[in-house]
């Protein structure tokens, strides 16, 4: 879609045309949208408080998928298995080697990337929904591996407990506190994205997206972007996984399941494929659905017969299920796509019409 700017505003330099943030005032609402969610915690609940780290968490893990998926097209259903091996990492090296947050979480998102990109090789033979399958597998071998391999390390079935992050003498281990961490690597990791998006290897995921084979006769090696893509996906799965595990103190085979690979694709499809404001966009509105269906499910129970009443953990899938349908039908391109049209109506006031 092409970008409508204001009359007279015209580009002078490369740099000017690339430019993300283009004008002093964005600038300014900017660094203030950052401020106040860093004050977050001096005037909100601590379930609000606890809602953003979840959509910030998220974000993260969408903002690998939709490098993947998004811009280079390859579909992925193992995204949460990926956040598994970073979340199991991060844990394993803090409890036995006593590592500082700042060192395991960068090495839990190699070791992830490590593990992306073999679960990536089969993307050189197939695509669509037999890639689709192959990424499946990773999200029942990976599972099955913390369960039954090495007990005496990773504790089967019940899985560990994982330690506070410790930074600097300052134990993160309330929401409010934990907020910090949460937000600082998210901007981190969305510079890292969005960076990723607009350089030489960010138009190449691109041209594989649009005709792998018309980039290849172009000089670009599909399956070298195929593997890229796939570890850089599972680097921000692992930053997610890290995060979540030390979040919660805890990690099983179930902390990031099947559900959690779907919700996470589910989160990119409405937000919008292959923009940088769809993976924000599409995060806080299926946890906000999910966060309503939770406040809504005694409210729903009450409606109900008693003897129907298992049938109110249904739904959070319910009403996630619903509004995939309808942005499938009614705005396939997502929320960031609506955003684009909302500005270019303004843009082009009073002759919007």
């Amino acid at each position: 879609m092409t970008v409508l700017r204001p009359a007279g505003e015209f580009d002078e330099s490369y740099a000017t045309d690339m430019a993300t943030i283009r004008r002093g005032w964005q600038w300014i609402a900017l660094f203030g949208l950052i401020a106040g969610v860093y004050l977050l915690p001096f005037y909100a609940s601590q379930s609000t408080v606890a809602l953003v780290n979840r959509i910030a968490i998220s974000i993260i893990a969408v903002q690998g998928l939709n490098l993947l998926t998004g811009y280079t097209g390859q579909i992925s259903l193992g995204q949460a298995a990926f956040m598994t091996v970073g979340g199991y990492i991060s844990a394993l090296l803090a409890i036995h080697f006593g590592w500082s947050f700042l060192i395991t979480l960068p090495v839990a998102a190699l070791g992830a990337g490590v593990i992306g990109l073999f679960f990536g090789l089969p993307s050189l033979r197939v695509k669509g929904f037999y890639l689709a399958m192959s990424t499946l597998a990773a999200q029942f071998i990976i599972p099955w591996f913390t369960r039954n391999a090495f007990p005496e390390l990773l504790n089967g079935a019940q899985g560990v407990n994982v330690p506070v992050p410790v930074i600097f003498g300052i134990e993160f281990n309330t929401p409010q506190k934990y907020l910090y961490l949460t937000i600082t690597f998210l901007i981190i990791t969305t510079i890292l994205a969005s960076n990723a998006a607009r350089s030489r290897m960010g138009r190449a995921f691109v041209a594989v997206r649009d005709n792998d084979v018309a980039a290849e006769l172009m000089g670009i090696s599909p399956f070298k972007y195929k593997l890229q893509a796939f570890f850089l996906a599972a680097v921000f799965a692992g930053v997610a996984g890290a995060l979540s595990a030390h979040h919660l103190r805890h990690i099983n085979s179930e902390s990031f399941n099947l559900n959690d690979s779907v919700l996470l694709l589910g989160m990119l499809i409405l937000g919008g494929m292959g923009t940088n404001l769809g993976p924000f966009l599409g995060a806080a509105a299926v946890e906000l659905i999910i966060e309503f269906a939770t406040i809504a499910g005694p409210i729903v129970s009450a409606w109900i017969p008693s003897n129907s009443a298992g049938g109110v953990q249904a739904l959070r899938p319910l009403l996630f299920g619903l509004a995939l349908m309808l942005f499938l039908i009614f705005e396939p391109k997502g929320l960031a796509h609506r955003w684009q049209l909302i500005k270019a109506a303004w843009r082009l006031r009073p002759f919007a019409r």
